[in-house]
């Protein structure tokens, strides 16, 4: 039986229009393996540099993250006390990474003043199960303030040990670079003793004792802010302060 020309075209399209669907259905279906999840796709590699910078933890008080406390007249979520998000220098340095490798990296942020308080209590494993899982390529670590004042040699070992302890896990889980910077309120002898062992893990020490002894940085020379514990705290100045001493750091290790 022939058919005529109306009726081949219409069965042709017929055809494509089936193929069309069951490769759709198949592409849909690719999107996520067995698990559920997507998988890995072959992406740029993000560097600055020699340094990889694909995935990017920063562990650190309320300075590097502070979610809202109307209590005390905090209502952000970022970088106590930064004026804005994007004006903390957690995102002002991940601005610059970015920029500088082109491409976002993945960023874990973490409040860990728990361990500053806790040191050799604290459970390292369990609290930080999610960042040392995230295996990143670069770690800051920026903390040291909410532990007690060393003033007896017991107190110092233990903090000694503590630090020790939290930079030898984050260099099992993916062997990144570490960062770890001083204080913004300096205190010689904890900036000591983290000095000393970021040295030993082959970390890199940024000293941001200038940063902090310049009035000009802190919150309440740029606002009015009723709570002096956050007035006390870096300012858009001193926000811009940090990422720039942090950035200059990751430059370096080019």
């Amino acid at each position: 039986m022939r058919l005529c020309r109306l009726q081949f075209v219409a069965i042709v399209a017929l055809g494509l229009s089936s193929l069309l669907s069951v490769s759709g259905s198949t592409a849909h279906a690719q999107e996520k393996n067995d698990s559920g999840t997507q998988p890995a796709q072959s992406v740029k590699e993000l560097r600055v540099g020699q340094q990889r910078v694909g995935k990017v933890l920063f562990l650190g008080n309320s300075i590097t993250l502070h979610s809202p406390a109307p209590q005390i007249g905090w209502t952000g979520n970022w970088g106590m006390a930064a004026s804005a998000q994007d004006k903390d220098y957690v995102h002002l340095l991940v601005e610059r990474i970015t920029k500088a490798a082109g491409g976002s990296p993945q960023v874990k942020i973490k409040n860990i003043a728990t361990f500053e308080r806790q040191l050799t209590d604290f459970k390292l494993r369990e609290s930080l199960k999610e960042e040392l899982d995230f295996q990143a390529d670069l770690v800051i670590v920026a903390i040291g303030e909410n532990a007690s004042g060393l003033q007896t040699d017991e107190a110092k070992a233990r903090f000694r040990t503590a630090f020790e302890s939290l930079l030898a896990e984050l260099k099992r889980n993916g062997q990144p670079t570490l960062i770890v910077r001083s204080q913004f309120w300096a205190d010689a002898e904890k900036d000591r003793l983290m000095r000393e062992t970021c040295k030993a893990a082959e970390g890199v020490f940024v000293d941001i004792s200038k940063i902090g002894a310049d009035k000009s940085n802190y919150a309440r020379a740029e606002r009015q802010i009723d709570h002096a514990g956050v007035a006390g705290h870096p300012g858009d100045k001193g926000m811009r302060e940090l990422a720039e001493a942090l950035w200059l750091a990751i430059a370096a290790t080019r």
